[in-house]
């Protein structure tokens, strides 16, 4: 296999992470019996040209190249923490009744619920056969999932409190989405036999970009456009999920949050087009888009920091600078 040597161009680079374990990717699928399989295709979107981004995957390649990896060994971790991934939006595209992911009709949507916990549920099995051959990663991969089933958890209950704090919120992003993006950084480095401390800053460097992942994902899912999202714009807001910057700013008293508890009192069904714009004013005005664009960029530079201790080298390392800055400043 011919190593990983791109430039500094982060979507080149993603594009070229695609081609790396979309062989593995589908070798995995391919054992699935049908009608799983034809679902699991639809979702990654191999019919439409429509695949996800693989940042994960992309991730666990530059981080281990940027500590001279084998980039052999790289592509099955990479292909498998892509697995683990696509099982988690699938079962989170259920949970929240999301209707649309990469502008196409959930599996739920399209297939009914059971199918899509199914096929969540088989690419877990592959995923799990895929890094088999890696125990280390395995159990690092099994760390981080009982971390996202802890968020995942507290963000379901979130949906029925009044008093969620800040930081409880913001643990619970660490966990439902810095979980994977942290080990995904590690296993990079794992693969890259490197020593533990530089290890554990990548691990460092994939928390931090996960949380500045989130809040940014929130920040589109208020004030961002559909095409960038993938996802309707306003859609968390119609079911009042209490997202970071929805949580800070009715956390932060006066007037605009007290209007905010009104609208976002849960329990009296989804808010009308009306009542999102309002709440999405309210949101602003009580200071909760601030408050969530200081934090991305907080943890943006948390995560250089980190990155910068974990001492890579070379085009990995650029690769990885460049990764941070498309996950902390998408185009909204």
């Amino acid at each position: 296999m011919t190593a990983v040597r791109p430039g500094a161009d982060a979507e080149e680079f993603l594009l070229r992470a695609r081609r790396l374990t979309g062989p593995a990717l589908r070798d995995a699928v391919r054992r699935l019996p049908e009608p799983t399989r034809g679902i699991a295709e639809y979702h990654f979107s191999w019919d439409h040209g429509q695949a996800g981004k693989s940042v994960r995957a992309a991730l666990v390649l530059a981080a281990a190249e940027a500590l001279h990896g084998p980039p052999e060994d790289a592509v099955s971790g990479a292909a498998g923490v892509e697995l683990v991934h696509n099982f988690s939006l699938i079962h989170d595209d259920l949970m929240d009744r999301d209707p649309l992911r990469r502008t196409r009709p959930t599996v739920w949507s399209a297939y009914g619920d059971s199918q899509a916990i199914l096929t969540g549920d088989a690419l877990l099995v592959v995923a799990m056969h895929v890094l088999a051959d890696h125990p280390p990663v395995l159990r690092e991969v099994c760390a981080a999932l009982l971390a996202l089933v802890d968020g995942q958890s507290a963000d379901l209950a979130f949906e029925s409190r009044t008093d969620v704090g800040l930081d409880e919120c913001v643990r619970m992003a660490a966990l439902k989405t810095g979980a994977l993006l942290a080990s995904s950084c590690a296993i990079g480095g794992m693969l890259a036999r490197a020593e533990p401390a530089r290890v554990e800053a990548l691990r460092r460097f994939g928390h931090h970009l996960g949380l500045a992942f989130q809040l940014v994902d929130d920040i589109l899912g208020i004030w961002g456009q559909t095409q960038v999202s993938g996802k309707p714009v306003g859609a968390d807001l119609r079911r009042r999920k209490k997202s970071l910057p929805v949580v800070a700013a009715l956390n932060a008293g006066g007037s605009h949050a007290r209007r905010l508890r009104e609208i976002y009192h849960p329990g009296a069904g989804p808010l009308d087009d009306d009542d999102i714009q309002s709440a999405a004013e309210l949101i602003e005005l009580a200071g909760g888009r601030a408050w969530a664009e200081r934090q991305a960029e907080h943890h943006r530079t948390g995560a250089m920091a980190a990155l910068a201790a974990a001492e890579p080298t070379g085009e990995g390392a650029e690769i990885l600078v460049a990764l941070a800055t498309l996950v902390c400043r998408r185009d909204r």
